[in-house]
């Protein structure tokens, strides 16, 4: 690392790590569409980064675990850099310059095919006043023509470019080659590291943050994890991919997840919307639970109401934030209340929290209401206690026609119950069942499935 060059924020907690694994940081930056997020996806070997060809598509840093003959790395993918622009343009800059201040090695990327911009020339002398050890990559090298025509790029002052074509891989692995030998020894790392016979890492829980575009979410994502993050602004659609961050709390790590508003299928655009939506909805499916985001001023809509059954069919637990709750007189507090009961009753026992993500008020509570969901989703009831619960429940009410002969717990997670039974149950019954077992057992906020099988 350059001598002079910044120190890394101590006791940073990077993505798919422990807070006592640290791994490097490889940020990848440059201005607008030449590139950046396709580079990102060769090195990762998947289409991780939203791409499309325009520029503005990526907005927040994404972080991804990577590794290249057996050097495991984060990349880190930015925004495009512009020194000037409109408000977003400055946020999303400051994301990239934040970026670049943890980093272990930026790679600036630069469009061989274009050559040199004034763009190209600004974030040069930003990268080199930040004393950070910089790669100069030529993107789209695509033949030996575009060879000759990328070494324009070394008036840039940041050495050879390396010549790729990040969308053929042409290149590539030579780069990547060339990264991991400037990345710190990781023997000196490790020394750094807890000493062996220290408690095991515990699996951080992932908290996914959904909700309809504008409603807040990465406001209260960057008020949860104590850093501007995500970048906020007040034009729906401004998260494109789901941002993960990991933080440690008393009860253990937790990675949150700031996803892309979802709107209806009608509404989302072809291309970068719509993998911004496939990108939401995979960490919707991943999620150990959910912070479902309404904004309390337009109360619970028709797209909420979609939105909390998709929640419902991945089978995790949901917490509903109502945020910009300051905003409500008491009469509007009431009704929202009244809607969420009625409109999102299918939730079942989902807490709900009142927050504002913008002043801070009442995000204290959401983490201990997590804290219960994620403990009810793990909840194991003993299969002689529940038996006996089960007997019990069927002497104070019966099913009509038909008994239930014994249960067992096939699952947690969420928790799932096997009725074993003369007859079919009916759904009116079966919801007695799960009132009855929740009661019995102190459940608490989390989605349960029943299976019933029929037999003599």
């Amino acid at each position: 690392m350059n001598a002079g060059a910044p120190a890394r924020t101590p006791g940073r907690i990077v993505p798919g790590t422990s807070g006592t694994e640290a791994r490097p940081l490889v940020v990848i930056a440059g201005r607008p569409n030449v590139g950046k997020s396709t580079l990102v996806n060769r090195f990762v070997g998947r289409r991780a980064a939203v791409v499309q060809e325009k520029p503005g598509v990526t907005r927040d840093r994404l972080e991804l675990d990577c590794e290249w003959n057996g050097r495991p790395f984060v990349v880190v993918d930015t925004g495009g850099w512009l020194g000037r622009g409109d408000t977003l343009d400055a946020k999303v800059a400051r994301q990239a310059e934040r970026a670049v201040a943890a980093s272990d090695l930026v790679l600036l990327v630069v469009d061989a095919a274009v050559g040199v911009t004034t763009e190209d020339d600004e974030v040069a002398r930003v990268l080199t006043r930040s004393g950070r050890p910089v790669l100069l990559v030529a993107n789209k090298v695509d033949n030996d023509r575009r060879e000759a025509d990328a070494w324009e790029l070394v008036s840039l002052g940041l050495g050879d470019p390396w010549m790729v074509s990040a969308l053929h891989g042409r290149g590539t692995g030579d780069l990547l080659d060339e990264v991991v030998r400037l990345l710190p020894d990781p023997s000196a790392a490790a020394s750094d590291a807890e000493p062996a016979g220290t408690e095991p890492d515990v699996p951080a829980v992932r908290v996914a943050i959904v909700g309809r575009p504008n409603v807040g979410k990465s406001t209260l994502f960057n008020r949860m994890i104590g850093e501007e993050r995500s970048v906020v602004h007040d034009l729906p659609g401004t998260t494109r991919d789901a941002i993960d961050t990991q933080i440690e709390t008393d009860d253990g790590p937790i990675r949150f997840v700031d996803t892309a508003g979802m709107r209806r299928r009608s509404r989302t655009e072809e291309g970068t919307e719509f993998y911004a939506m496939v990108r939401a909805l995979q960490a919707l499916d991943h999620a150990d639970v959910v912070l479902l985001v309404i904004d309390a001023t337009e109360g619970v809509t028709h797209q909420d109401q979609r939105l909390a059954e998709r929640i419902g069919a991945s089978g995790s637990p949901v917490v509903v934030v109502l945020n910009k709750w300051e905003l409500l007189d008491t009469e509007g507090r009431r009704d929202i209340v009244d809607a969420v009961d009625d409109r999102l009753a299918f939730l079942g026992e989902s807490p709900t929290v009142k927050v504002s993500a913008k002043s801070g008020m009442g995000v204290h509570k959401i983490l201990p209401a997590l804290g219960r969901a994620v403990e009810a989703y793990h909840h194991r009831i003993p299969t002689g206690e529940l038996n006996r619960a089960i007997r019990s429940i069927q002497a104070d009410h019966a099913a009509p026609g038909a008994r239930i002969r014994y249960a067992v717990q096939g699952a947690i997670d969420p928790p799932t119950f096997t009725l074993f039974a003369t007859r079919r149950l009916p759904a009116p019954y079966l919801r007695y069942v799960e009132r009855k077992l929740r009661e019995h057992f102190g459940i608490g906020p989390t989605p349960v499935k029943f299976r019933v099988r029929i037999g003599s």
